[in-house]
């Protein structure tokens, strides 16, 4: 670059801030930031309509911006004619058309294209990706030499290296963690603010014409696209979440109803993870919340700790596990994902409405995809990989370095305890607690076996049963199987042979 030359400087999708450092490095009066729309990408799994649109909505907006910030912006947009259909090969045709030898960009969010960037003919130098509150070499340094990488020790040393939610040198209200008060079930609210509105005008519908146009087959509806595609946009969300929905988030945030699928959760993700808002200011808004007597400490620090700790301990599990952990099985669990995943085709109450939820809003929160889906293909021996990539296709927020690390870590198990120091499985009973799915369901939740027996009772126990070499051993399952020894032979084998028989129709492709 000192030799007087443009450098590229490429903004991937999901890198939409102003101020990540391969901008900060740039030269307004030199260099040129090159920005497109390409088929692999759009096509290396199949993603949800709406989240094709939001990613190049929030692209096309977000060039916009740059360009009236004094930045040169060549765009390229999927239908383009000239379009290279890869991100490498409209590297190399830009840097040609400038006179540029290199590229700068942020180091992307998954080892596929770190690797690609890597062995591009085309220079491509990948800059820290620094919009993250701990960096991958600060997870590093945190996980050398322990024996296990728990989420809640990671948590708390984050809270006394941000500040956040503390009072000197102990955390805000006197403890750490206010999980025990944040697990109740919640009942409609008829008075509850509606979630904001944001207004498709003309780029994005153009977008939205142009996705179903050019991907009418894949998964999901378009008709209640409603996601923040700007910066601007993106703050009204959060402050909307602050005001209306923060004080009651903690006590309901694991709850669920069928008819209110968004309850108090804030649906800040996709934000987040496109880069409209970092996470710091989010947990700053939360916590501003909490000092000024706006939103209880439970709600707060449950809000925080999804961001500052979790968000942030998975991207640190990705990076430090390396390529190989999406290809983990270490429950060999290989039975094909069942087509209801696609469909909403099914007579379970909870996973219909979840799936249906899925595919209509591109959107379900973290205990419908861990204890509603992820918990039935845990509990029926889903091949990990094919669960893995149905949550990659499916979510608005999903980009592997998040939803990895969360799928075959938190709901599969499939790295063998790196992440959850026990598989998290439960029968219909949680089920039944957090929600108001099973009142109307074809199932009954309180048959432990027989043909209308909940699948997820006799599930849990053939789980159980089968595992039983790898986890009676671990001291959070002990119990567990105390329970399941105590009862007679004729009550196991009568739920045994009720989870084969399901096992059984899944493996038929028949209607559960």
């Amino acid at each position: 670059m000192s030799d007087g030359k443009p450098c590229l400087i490429a903004v991937l999708g999901d890198q939409l801030s102003p101020d990540g450092a391969a901008l900060r490095t740039g030269d307004k009066a030199r260099d040129v930031v090159v920005m497109a729309e390409v088929r692999e990408e759009a096509t290396y799994t199949g993603h949800h309509k709406q989240k094709l649109a939001l990613t190049f909505a929030a692209m096309r907006r977000f060039a916009d911006e740059l360009e009236r910030d004094g930045w040169r912006v060549l765009y390229t947009k999927l239908t383009d004619a000239e379009n290279a259909g890869s991100l490498v090969g409209e590297f190399a045709r830009r840097a040609e058309e400038v006179g540029a030898e290199e590229v700068l960009t942020l180091a992307p969010g998954e080892w596929r294209l770190r690797e690609t960037f890597d062995s591009a003919p085309i220079k491509i130098r990948q800059l820290p990706d620094d919009r993250f509150i701990c960096s991958e070499k600060r997870f590093a340094d945190w996980a050398k030499g322990r024996k296990e990488l728990r989420m809640e020790w990671f948590y708390r040393e984050m809270r006394r290296e941000t500040g956040l939610l503390m009072e000197g040198d102990d955390p805000a209200g006197g403890t750490w963690n206010y999980d025990k008060e944040n697990r109740k079930p919640a009942q409609p609210d008829l008075f509850r603010e509606p979630a904001p509105t944001f207004r498709k005008d003309t780029l994005v519908q153009e977008v939205l014409d142009m996705v179903e146009a050019e991907f009418p087959d894949n998964f999901g509806t378009l008709e209640e696209f409603n996601w923040p595609v700007s910066r601007a946009q993106a703050e009204r969300a959060l402050e909307h979440f602050i005001s209306h929905y923060l004080c009651d988030f903690g006590p309901y945030q694991d709850a669920m109803l069928e008819d209110d699928r968004l309850l108090y959760h804030s649906l800040l993700s996709s934000c987040l993870n496109l880069g409209l808002l970092t996470p710091r200011e989010v947990c700053d808004a939360a916590e501003a919340a909490y000092r000024a007597g706006r939103a209880p400490i439970q709600s707060v620090e449950g809000f925080i700790r999804q961001i500052l700790g979790w968000r942030e301990y998975v991207r640190g599990i990705y990076f430090l596990e390396g390529p190989d952990y999406t290809s983990r099985n270490a429950l060999n669990h290989k039975r094909d994902l069942p087509w209801f995943y696609w469909s909403a085709e099914t007579d379970m109450a909870c996973m219909k409405a979840a799936i249906a939820q899925t595919r209509d809003l591109a959107y379900a929160h973290h205990i419908q995809r861990l204890m509603v889906t992820g918990n039935f293909a845990l509990l029926a021996g889903i091949d990990p990989r094919q669960v893995q990539d149905w949550y990659l296709a499916v979510y608005i927020d999903a980009y592997e370095w998040v939803e990895a690390p969360n799928t075959a870590g938190m709901s599969q198990f499939a790295d063998g305890g790196v992440i959850a120091s026990k598989p998290y499985i439960s029968s219909g009973a949680y089920i039944d607690k957090m929600s108001d799915y099973c009142g109307g369901c074809a199932y009954a939740v309180t048959a432990k076996d027989g043909e209308n027996s909940c699948p997820f009772n006799s599930l849990y126990w053939h789980f159980i049963d089968r595992h039983r070499a790898r986890f009676e051993g671990n001291a959070r399952m002990k119990l567990v199987y105390r329970n399941w020894d105590k009862q007679d032979e004729a009550t196991r084998e009568a739920k045994l042979k009720t989870a084969e028989a399901i096992l059984a129709k899944l493996d038929a492709g028949a209607r559960i």
